[in-house]
């Protein structure tokens, strides 16, 4: 599978011992765990169940200077060694160190940091309510009812501002979203603005906790990375902030960033990977609980799920609860509406039923979903992974569809190979999969899918459709590898049916940032490093790319307008939409939205997929329809008539029609 862990940084690890009894270690959910100011003074926490000894160093600075204090910890309930002194420390900093087997650990600013200094070392006090912007107490998230009532948007900060055509002054920052009024040199709208003109609900943004591999004492080095190498998992990530070296900054910067966002009518979804650290043996989780939060071989060795290096233990008691709390006060703190989890599959059903349940009780329209793979193989149990295919024992949680991915465009693994959109015959049933949201529909053959060979959701809304992401080549880039003898003009059609098919399908569209202009990475696979230059969205395509834009912008406002895209369960699939048995032709897809599905105002859509690059004849029943899409043109409110009988479908094309009697 594609797979975002190939973004991060391996470290070799050093055995651990295998006959640890981790289950046997006390485990403590308190929520005063790492520090708490209050009138009665600044109070530190720290679970180390095995430690002999602890205590907390206290700094005057973030970095390079000595200890000014040192506070010795004593041992408390389950596990938890406490401090207390008078006063309210902030503008210090400090870092935990404890004694294990009669060795003293490395510093470390904690797992619960929740703010740091500059590149994360040393953990910072500070008044967050002084981080709350203006109007943050009535921040409010826009209202969805259900997760396939949205329009996810996936994005990196730097991608999305840093080309010179941005028209962006805070570039690759967290303030670029807060920015209105930029244009592209043509004058087009660029960062925020151009969000809402697009008509997207919701933004994915690539991770944005303090990551590893950027250094954020060099950020004139403009170094690049997505960030998939968890370092402080409860902390922004310094390098998106104007100044790295003031704790309050990122954190204030980071909400603006939302709050602007909500005002403009659109949610945040934080791309989380609790499934692995960027350290093994150094990081915060090995110098508090050495071995404690990692699965492991038999020989000691740490487990490699993720491809980098360990994976973490979701099914232990303390891994669980820290997985829980943590996007439980992302959801809090920042007012996050969404969570996208990496390598999902690493983790286990019951941890990602748990984080569902307690975002829900947050706000009932939170949403979570995740990579239903992993990245390598795992001690945990298949049936007790979040796997795609366990997502039925996860009736809250959404799985990314890879069998509409492959079948649309091509598999993922081959640059040149064709998927239904460009001409490659024998993908219909896998298509059709991802048409009814992988339900079970009377309909579809699964056995002839080509990933999945049952349906494997509950319902529509365990399902995320998409035709690319951040992984692997972009959808320009894939169309000009497996097209090669054709032009950009040819490509853009197969672009818009592969789109046609993702956001006319039952299930949740999921769209890549700046596809909509034909953005490219210059056929860089696996971009997680490489530099702006491959990476940045160059603005200046929107102009050139105007009709593309265009299709995109009026194919979200049909969704968006018609319900009948959206089905909640798998019985309304099953009623609501049916293929044409009469159809059964290689490269075309004929099927009906019948009966004001979902509530509807039109009383039936069909729609016919042609694949092929040559037209079809199709014919369609005789009625008064009014035309939405034909020939790679399409106007959410329609732009023709049509009487029926006997029509022409362009090569590479989508033909959708509608009635309202």
């Amino acid at each position: 599978m594609a797979v975002s862990a190939l973004a991060c940084l391996p470290n070799e690890a050093e055995s651990q011992n295998p006959d640890v009894v981790y289950s046997e270690y006390e485990t403590y959910n308190g929520r005063d765990l790492e520090l708490t100011v209050n009138d009665s003074g600044t109070h530190f926490a720290l679970w180390s169940p095995k430690a002999q000894q602890a205590q907390v160093l206290i700094y005057e600075s973030g970095r390079n200077t000595p200890a000014v204090d040192t506070l010795q910890m004593s041992r408390s309930e389950r596990g938890v060694w406490r401090v207390s002194v008078p006063g309210k420390l902030y503008g210090m900093f400090y870092t935990f160190q404890v004694r294990v087997n009669g060795k003293w650990l490395s510093e470390t600013p904690g797992v619960w940091a929740k703010a740091v200094g500059v590149n994360g070392k040393r953990a910072a006090i500070i008044d967050f309510e002084s981080t709350n912007p203006e109007g943050w107490d009535t921040d409010k998230s826009p209202e969805i009812k259900a997760i396939n009532d949205a329009v996810i948007y996936e994005m990196h900060h730097r991608d999305f501002s840093m080309h010179p055509s941005s028209g962006i002054a805070n570039k690759g920052k967290f303030l670029a979203l807060t920015e209105s009024g930029t244009t592209s040199p043509y004058g087009d709208k660029t960062g925020i603005d151009h969000l809402k003109e697009l008509g997207v609900t919701h933004v994915h943004i690539l991770p944005s906790y303090d990551y590893n591999s950027v250094d954020e004492t060099q950020l004139p080095s403009n170094q690049y990375n997505w960030g998939y190498d968890p370092y402080n998992y409860n902390v922004p990530e310094g390098s998106y902030s104007t100044n790295p070296s003031d704790p309050s900054v990122r954190i204030r910067e980071m909400k603006q960033m939302v709050k602007a966002l909500h005002e403009a009518g659109i949610g945040v979804i934080m791309d989380v990977v609790y499934n692995h650290t960027s350290l093994n043996d150094d990081s915060n989780f090995s110098l508090t609980a050495p071995g404690y939060y990692y699965r492991h071989k038999p020989d000691g060795s740490y487990s490699d799920a993720s491809a980098c290096g360990n994976e973490t233990a979701s099914e232990r008691k303390q891994v669980r609860d820290y997985i829980v709390n943590s996007v439980k006060y992302w959801a809090d703190e920042y007012h996050i509406d969404g969570f996208r989890f990496d390598l999902m599959a690493i983790h286990d059903t019951a941890t990602m039923n748990e984080v569902a349940r307690e975002l829900k009780t947050i706000r009932p329209d939170i949403f979570v979903y995740g990579e239903g793979w992993t990245a390598g193989d795992s001690p945990l149990p298949i049936e007790q992974r979040a796997l795609k295919e366990n997502v039925s024992a996860m009736p809250q949680v959404a799985v990314f569809s890879d069998d509409i991915r492959d079948a649309v465009k091509g598999h993922y693994t081959d640059a040149t190979d064709r998927g239904f959109a460009t001409g490659k015959p024998g993908l219909e049933e896998t298509v059709k999969i991802g048409i009814v949201g992988a339900t079970a529909h009377p309909q579809v053959d699964y056995s002839k899918g080509n990933n999945s060979k049952k349906p494997y959701a509950l319902s529509p809304t365990q399902v995320i459709n998409y035709v690319s992401c951040h992984d692997d080549l972009t959808l320009t880039d894939k169309l000009r590898a497996s097209l090669p003898d054709k032009d950009d003009s040819m490509r853009q059609r197969a672009a818009k049916l592969a789109q046609t098919i993702v956001f006319t399908s039952q299930g949740t569209p999921f769209l890549f940032a700046g596809e909509e202009i034909f953005r490219d990475k210059k056929g860089v696979h696996n971009s997680y490093k490489s530099p702006d230059s491959v990476n940045a969205i160059d603005w200046s395509l929107k102009q050139k790319n105007a009709d593309l834009f265009q299709y995109y912008q009026e194919l979200i406002k049909l969704r968006k307008e018609h319900p009948a895209f959206r089905m909640k369960t798998a019985g309304d699939v099953e009623r609501h939409l049916v293929f044409d048995k009469k159809e059964n032709r290689p490269g075309v897809i004929t099927y009906m939205l019948k009966d004001n599905a979902n509530g509807d105002s039109w009383k039936e859509i069909m729609l016919v997929f042609n694949g092929n690059d040559a037209p079809v004849d199709v014919n369609v029943p005789k009625a008064d329809w009014l035309v939405v899409a034909q020939d790679g043109r399409l106007v959410a409110k329609g732009f023709g008539k049509s009487s029926g009988g006997k029509m022409s479908v362009a090569p590479c094309s989508a033909l959708i029609l509608a009635r309202e009697k």
